[in-house]
């Protein structure tokens, strides 16, 4: 299985999400705070693309998992990954998911790089660095990410105030 930032995230946000997304139920391209979010990324700092690059990383963690991820902004000098979001309702599963691309960095042995998480709507910066700890959470959850998928039940309902600018928020509450 690959695991991308993106299934990093979702563990952290709501297994639900994960297992449909996983077993190939994408909502994103319905919602309006998904677009959002890539007009934010894509005009708040447009010297950026001059200056930084982008780059895919990807690495063989075992014989069923292959590890992958986009980073949209990184300063190879300074070893810094730069990443935007919309609004930090959702900051830790932001920050596992930097946390993430900086266990891609190193396991592709670029060692002490850190990241940025930039949320320009709120003027807002924090910086991540990645410790020996974090490294065993992200094992032990890609491990889980692989059981969820295999689950044959969906998980359920979370029923958090996150939900309501969810892109799966319909899938989850339809009335049947």
């Amino acid at each position: 299985m690959q695991i991308t930032a993106t299934h990093i995230n979702y563990y952290n946000i709501c297994h639900r999400k994960l297992w449909l997304f996983t077993n190939g139920i994408s909502m994103e391209h319905t919602s309006d705070t998904v677009a959002d979010g890539k007009l934010i990324h894509e005009t708040s700092y447009p010297q950026r693309a001059e200056k930084y690059r982008e780059i895919d990383m990807s690495f063989k963690l075992s014989d069923e998992v292959d590890l992958s991820g986009k980073i949209d902004f990184y300063n190879a000098k300074e070893k810094i990954i730069h990443e935007i979001k919309r609004s930090d309702k959702i900051e830790g599963a932001h920050e596992w998911q930097v946390k993430f691309y900086l266990w891609l960095l190193k396991l592709n042995g670029i060692e002490d790089a850190t990241a940025v998480l930039e949320y320009p709507t709120l003027r807002q910066t924090n910086t991540i660095e990645l410790t020996d700890t974090d490294i065993r959470y992200l094992e032990k959850i890609t491990i889980e990410i692989i059981r969820l998928k295999d689950s044959e039940k969906c998980p359920p309902v979370i029923h958090s105030k996150i939900c309501k600018s969810c892109s799966y928020y319909e899938l989850c509450y339809v009335e049947e």
